[in-house]
């Protein structure tokens, strides 16, 4: 009987690290190494509790892509993509950001989930800054290979937003709800390609920091 509890306690706990193995694995794909243990609760071997919390959305989008992608190849348009996004989202990470999903040509980041250096909206901006900084950079090698380029207009807010595992039974998404994220979606649209255009409470936890017009 003891070696029954204990062969059902081995696999129930071999079956509790391959979930939690696996867990890892996805998070991996939406946040930097070094973010996946603190997003992971020890206790549950689950994501962080479901919550209210202020945090730092940055919406990012490619600046007349149909267009762009019309004249290309579906080879041409995917290969572009894979490259920009490779270099895009290894900026977020460095940050201490999350990804929080690719829309077509769109990227959303969310910043202030974990604690980490530097407050999210800092972090926030130098993601931003440093984007359009690489994305100059990959379009004059495009450039130079007579390929076409585009321009990234990119839109930051900071506020409350709800934290959560939202969908279906089938397919789950940890993600962030809320006007917070609407307001930073609305800046991205009203940003020209190269500008980071930012919410008021971002630049007023920033305004000694950067560089900033009002």
């Amino acid at each position: 009987t003891q070696l029954m509890v204990y062969s059902q306690d081995l696999a129930l706990s071999y079956q509790r690290t391959k979930q939690e193995e696996e867990l890892r694995n996805r998070l991996s794909r939406y946040v930097g190494n070094n973010l996946v243990e603190k997003l992971m609760d020890a206790k549950g071997g689950g994501l962080v509790k479901t919550e209210r919390r202020q945090v730092t959305v940055l919406f990012a989008d490619i600046r007349s892509f149909t267009s762009i992608a019309e004249s290309m190849t579906a080879e041409d348009v995917v290969f572009m993509l894979n490259q920009y996004f490779s270099v895009m989202v290894d900026i977020i990470f460095r940050n201490n950001g999350l990804l929080d999903k690719f829309v077509g040509d769109q990227l959303i980041a969310v910043f202030g989930l974990v604690e980490s250096s530097g407050n999210a909206s800092e972090n926030a901006i130098r993601t931003a800054i440093e984007m359009q900084e690489a994305t100059e950079a990959i379009m004059k090698n495009r450039l130079q290979e007579n390929l076409e380029i585009f321009d990234v207009g990119i839109g930051i807010n900071t506020g409350k937003a709800i934290i959560g595992n939202i969908g279906s039974q089938n397919r789950m998404d940890y993600t962030v709800i809320g006007d917070c994220v609407n307001v930073a979606a609305r800046l991205e649209q009203m940003a020209v390609g190269g500008e980071i255009i930012i919410g008021e409470q971002t630049f007023l936890e920033n305004s000694g920091q950067f560089n900033i017009q009002s």
